[in-house]
Parts: C-alpha cells; structure tokens; sequence
C-alpha cells in the first residue's frame, strides 16, 4: 500500500475485531514502527505494555464499561464533549468537526434535539441507555486479543512545563507511526478512553499493570484484526469530515487565512 493511501486510510475502529491473537511478527513491526519516532534529544520517553492475558483484558473491559455507565448517566460527559456531538449530515457539513452519530436506536431518534437538556438526561438514564453503551463498550474491550498501554518516562513528561512538550510530542509521533501501522496489517485499533473520565477506575488499571512510578500510564489501546465486513454497535458514529483548509491554516500571520486551498 502506498503511504499516502494508509495514510487517508487510516480509521478508528469502533466496532468488533476478528478473534485471532495478533501474531508475534505483527506485534513486533508495530512496536518498532513506534520506535521509529522522533525525539527530543532521541529521548525515546515511550514505553509500552503489551497485553494477551484474558483475566487482564475482562478486568479492563468491565472497568472500561462501568467507567461509561457511570459518566454517561451522570450527564458529565455529554456536558464536556457536547461541542463535537452532531445528529444531522447538515450540521456536520457546517462545523466540519466533530462526531456524526448516524446509527441510533429508533426510541431515541426523536430525541437528539433535546439530549443535552436536563429532559434530554433523565430520558436516556430511563431508557438505560449508559447501560446500553457500557455493556456494548465491555463487549467490544473483552473482545479485544490485544490491549497496549502506553507509558511516558516521569524524568521527560512534565506537565505545566513548556519543555514538557516534547516528550507528549514524541508520544503522540510514535502513536500515530503505530497507527498508520495497522492500516498496512489490515489491523484496527482504538483508544479505550472512558477509564480516564474516571481518576479511581484509571487508578485501578494503573495497579492492575503494575506501572512503576517512575512511569506515567498516558493511554490503552486496543487492537486486532478487522474482518470485510463488522456490525456496528447499537449507538454508532462516523468522524470522516476535516476542517477546510482555510479554517486551520493561516499565511505569514495568523490573521490571514489561506485562500484557495480548500476543496
């Protein structure tokens, strides 16, 4: 594949994975794809822990969907990420940005409008639905043949310094060769993001890994092998839209925006 279609191709996998263990050559390219990453001062800050154990993976799995039960019923998340949520192709046309929700259940499909009200949030906590999408989300974690924690070295990830910088830097670079990785493999991969909504259920995956203190847990993924064709869960998203170019790229100063650029 060329690089500039695993490039334009690369995806997020919200849906299911193929079973089959992720063979130890796919393993090891990924990790040294990572590797490959800039640094600063060829740092390298990233470590990783990489995950086949069946007990581990249940145990982040129902952490993971209990952490989304939880702020999906407390009405915290929507409140926090509520700008990038769209229900129309209309409104995803105009920002541009953002998360389409294009599968829902039909109960809810009259209720888009309203689901950042309070109405909105007592109706879908009647209906079960953060229960709905923390048993889908279990299923999908639990499914999962690998998970891999990704670590900073404390001595290089200093939050609040402005040199702290690089080693987030360095981390995002080596994620993103990792990712663009999979694509090649005929891999998916995903951030289980939900535990670090909630600081006692990411503790919890801390202790589980045992991550020594002189490393900082920054992320989990979890990977596999995508089959041709895969069910999307019961409340499904699509986030293929970027902004036009004029709307992030700006010429000489940043009061000018570039012109003709955009598609």
């Amino acid at each position: 594949m060329e690089f500039l279609d695993v490039v334009f191709n690369r995806r997020t996998t919200n849906g299911p994975f193929l079973p089959d263990p992720v063979s130890p050559e796919h393993q090891k390219l990924l990790l040294r794809t990572a590797a490959a990453a800039p640094s600063q001062f060829n740092s390298q800050p990233w470590r990783f822990v990489v995950i086949e154990d069946r007990g581990t993976i249940d145990r982040i799995a129902r952490i993971s969907g209990e952490s989304m039960t939880q702020v999906m019923a407390e009405g915290t998340f929507f409140d926090r990420y509520k700008r990038y949520f769209r229900f129309s192709r209309q409104e995803m046309e105009e920002q541009r940005f953002g998360m389409l929700f294009d599968k829902l259940p039909a109960v809810l499909r009259p209720f888009t409008k309203k689901a950042f009200t309070p109405g909105g949030q007592a109706l879908m906590n009647r209906l079960r639905v953060p229960q709905t999408l923390g048993s889908e989300n279990h299923k999908l974690v639990a499914g999962s043949p690998l998970l891999l924690g990704v670590m900073l070295d404390r001595r290089e990830y200093r939050p609040g310094e402005l040199s702290g910088f690089y080693s987030l830097f360095s981390m995002g670079a080596a994620m993103e060769n990792l990712w663009l990785t999979t694509v090649e493999l005929g891999m998916g991969i995903q951030f289980i993001s939900f535990p670090m909504e909630h600081p006692a259920r990411w503790a919890e995956i801390v202790d589980l890994l045992e991550v020594p203190e002189e490393l900082e847990l920054m992320a989990v993924y979890r990977l596999g092998y995508v089959p041709e064709e895969h069910r999307r869960p019961a409340i499904d998203w699509s986030s293929r839209e970027r902004r036009r170019i004029s709307q992030y790229v700006f010429r000489e100063t940043c009061r000018v925006p570039q012109e003709d650029w955009d598609d």
